[in-house]
């Protein structure tokens, strides 16, 4: 079972108190867009097994949204941070590179 520390109040908790919110950091297309933007945004996006950054909600707590990094292998979990951040904090980063020194962001 997964289990994040919400960075916003701080409460430990488990998948079953949180809501996925799919791939952070994503460039999202919608109305208005062309169809191969929004096709790719749906359809063409890589699934890699490994480190990903995703969003979630603490539905059951505090109820804001957040961003957490993971392993999609292990479930490691190597931190969480505020939904507003464009890209990964430098110490999520660092916990990630401790673990798995051949990953890159790129």
């Amino acid at each position: 079972m997964l289990t994040f520390q919400c960075p916003y109040c701080g409460v430990q908790a488990c998948e079953t108190e949180l809501a996925a919110g799919g791939e952070a950091h994503l460039k999202r297309f919608g109305p208005g867009s062309s169809d191969d933007d929004f096709e790719g945004y749906l359809f063409l996006r890589p699934n890699v097994k490994g480190v990903h950054f995703e969003r979630w909600r603490h539905a059951m707590g505090c109820g804001k949204w957040f961003l957490a990094a993971r392993c999609t292998a292990t479930l490691e979990v190597f931190g969480t941070y505020p939904a507003q951040t464009t890209e990964p904090p430098a110490d999520i980063i660092a916990a990630i590179q401790a673990r798995r020194p051949d990953w890159s962001l790129t």
